[in-house]
C-alpha cells in the first residue's frame, strides 16, 4: 500500500493546505494504515557487524544507515509516504504522525532505532519535486524488516518486523548468516562522462560565483557538479554500500529511495533531548604513497591555518547554530574546528551540541525531522546569506540537484533520529539500472580559485567512484 502526504501548493510551509486536506498536525486515524510492529532482541553476537550484511540483504532496494558497524538496515516496504514542493517536510511529518496514531507497537528492546522506524530522503530545492513531477520532493519509507545494532559487538542487537495486519515476522536467519546467502555481483566496467556541465564550463560557473561574492552580492555560495556513470552490468546498491561502509567507516553510509552514499556530515541527531550537528566546511585533498601519513599531517596543519577555509567554515557553523538556537535551552558552539581525516580528503569540522527546550504550552519538543527541516539548507551546502546563495545556485549552477545535499536519514516513533546531508552520494537511475549520477560540491568564497575548486570536487567524487569499483 502507498500513502501520499497531501501536497501543499503555497510557498510557505505554514500556509494553508489545499482545500479538503487536513491541516498539518491534524490526525485522521481512519486514513492511516494500521501497522503492527514487533521488535525482539537478537542473540548475542548476531549480527556481529551490520557492514557485513549490506551486500547480503534480500532486496535490491536496501534501506541503510550504518556507521562503524552500528545503525539500522532494512528491506521490503510496509508503507511509503510522499510529499511535494515547499511543504514537503511539514507534510511528511503530518502524514507520519497519522501513521503513528494508528500503529500497534510491541518493542522489548527500547533503544534508539528499535520499534517503528522510517527512512527518509528529500529534495534539496523547494522547486524540485513539485506537484506534477515524476518524483516527489520527499519520501518516507517504512521497511518490512529492520535489523539494528547499537554499542558495538558487545552491545544490543535487534530485529523488527512491520506489517499491515497480524502477519508473522519475516524469517531473517538467512540474512544474519552470511554462509547461507551469495553476495551481490559488481557492475563490471564503469565509464564516466561530465554531467550537466563540462569541467571547463563548471570552472567558469565558479569564477562567476567568486565575482558575485567580490562585488558584495553574498559572502559564500556552494556550487555543485554532477558526473554520469554507465556500468557494464546493472548497478546493485548493495555492492556500493558494502564498499563504502568498509572504506569510509567514519562516515554515515546510507541508502534511501535510490540515493546511496557515505556522508561525513551529520545534519542533526536528536536523542532523548540532546541534539548534535557535525558541520564540515573547508577541505583539502589527501595524497597517497609511502609518505601519506606525514603529508596528511602537514596538510592538516595548512588547512587549520587557511584563512579561506576558516572563513568558509565560520559561515557554516554560524548558520547551524542560528537555526538550532530557537529550539534549544542551551548550546555549545566550539570556538575552533578540528581536522577530520578521511581516506580521500581532510575537512575542518565542528560538532555543535544543544539541549532541546520543551515546547510551549506543554507541546512536545520538535522531532528530528522538524529540526532537519529547520537546518536545511545550511551554509555548508548552500551559502550565506541563504536566500541570496540559493537564488545564485538556481541561476548559474546549471543542474537539478534533486536529492543531493539534502536531508537523508531515519527517525522513530518518539521523533528521535539521525539525519545526514546527502553528500559523497549518487542517485541510481530509476529508468536505466546501468546508469548512476554522481555529485560533488565546493564552498566558494572571495578567495576561491576555480581550478583548485575543480580539483577539490574530483577528490569528493572519489568515494562514489570507488563504490562502483573504480
Amino acid at each position: 500500500m502507498t500513502a501520499h502526504a497531501h501536497p501543499r501548493r503555497d510557498a510557505d510551509d505554514l500556509g494553508a493546505p489545499p482545500e479538503g486536506s487536513p491541516r498539518p498536525g491534524s490526525t485522521d486515524f481512519s486514513a492511516a494504515p494500521r501497522l503492527v510492529v514487533r521488535t525482539t532482541r537478537l542473540p548475542e553476537g548476531l549480527p556481529g557487524d551490520l557492514t557485513a550484511l549490506l551486500d547480503l540483504l534480500p532486496d535490491a532496494r536496501p534501506l541503510a544507515w550504518v556507521r562503524r558497524g552500528d545503525g539500522i538496515v532494512g528491506w521490503g516496504e510496509a508503507l511509503r509516504l510522499e510529499a511535494w514542493g515547499p511543504g514537503r517536510f511539514a507534510d511528511a511529518e503530518a502524514a507520519w504522525q497519522e501513521v503513528l496514531g494508528a500503529a500497534v507497537v510491541h518493542d522489548e528492546v527500547d533503544v534508539p532505532g528499535s520499534g517503528l522506524v522510517a527512512f527518509g530522503s528529500f529534495a534539496f530545492d523547494d522547486a524540485s519535486g513539485t506537484a506534477g513531477d515524476a518524483r516527489p520532493g520527499g519520501t518516507i519509507v517504512v521497511p518490512r524488516v529492520v535489523v539494528g545494532r547499537r554499542g558495538g559487538p558487545e552491545g544490543t542487537a535487534w530485529v523488527t518486523s512491520i506489517t499491515q495486519g497480524d502477519a508473522l515476522p519475516d524469517d531473517v536467519a538467512s540474512v544474519l548468516d552470511p554462509a547461507r546467502r551469495e553476495r551481490v555481483a559488481g557492475p563490471g566496467t564503469v565509464t564516466t562522462v561530465d554531467g550537466s556541465l563540462s569541467a571547463e564550463d563548471w570552472t567558469a560557473v565558479v569564477a562567476e560565483g567568486v565575482e558575485r561574492i567580490r562585488r558584495g552580492d553574498l559572502e559564500k555560495v556552494v556550487l555543485a557538479r554532477d558526473v554520469l556513470a554507465t556500468a557494464e552490468h546493472p548497478v546493485d546498491p548493495r555492492w556500493m554500500l558494502r564498499r563504502l561502509a568498509v572504506a569510509y567507516d567514519a562516515c554515515w553510509t546510507f541508502s534511501v529511495d535510490g540515493m546511496v552514499g557515505a556522508t561525513p556530515e551529520l545534519l542533526v541527531r536528536s536523542e532523548k533531548g540532546l541534539v548534535t550537528s557535525r558541520v564540515l566546511a573547508g577541505t583539502i585533498r589527501r595524497s597517497g604513497g609511502a609518505e601519506a601519513d606525514d603529508d596528511s599531517l602537514l596538510r592538516a596543519a595548512h588547512l587549520a591555518r587557511s584563512s579561506k577555509d576558516l572563513e568558509e567554515h565560520e559561515y557554516a557553523v554560524a548558520s547551524v547554530a542560528d537555526a538550532l538556537a530557537p529550539f534549544c535551552s542551551s548550546m555549545n558552539v566550539p570556538d575552533a574546528p578540528f581536522v577530520l581525516h578521511l581516506p580521500n580528503v581532510l575537512h575542518l569540522a565542528s560538532d555543535v551540541t544543544g539541549v532541546l527546550a520543551a515546547g510551549s504550552g506543554g507541546a512536545p519538543a520538535p522531532t528530528s525531522l522538524a529540526l532537519a527541516a529547520a537546518l536545511h539548507p545550511s551554509a555548508a551546502v548552500c551559502g550565506t546569506p541563504t536566500l541570496a546563495a540559493r537564488d545564485l545556485i538556481r541561476e548559474i549552477e546549471g543542474m537539478d540537484r534533486a536529492r543531493y545535499a539534502a536531508p537523508v536519514g531515519w527517525f522513530g516513533a518518539d521523533g528521535d533520529g539521525e539525519w545526514g546531508i546527502a553528500l559523497r552520494s549518487a542517485e541510481l537511475s530509476p529508468q536505466d539500472p546501468h546508469r548512476v549520477r554522481l555529485f560533488a560540491g565546493c564552498g566558494i568564497v572571495a578567495a576561491s580559485d576555480p581550478g583548485a575548486e575543480l580539483a577539490e570536487s574530483e577528490a569528493k567524487l572519489e568515494p562514489m567512484r570507488y563504490a562502483l569499483g573504480g
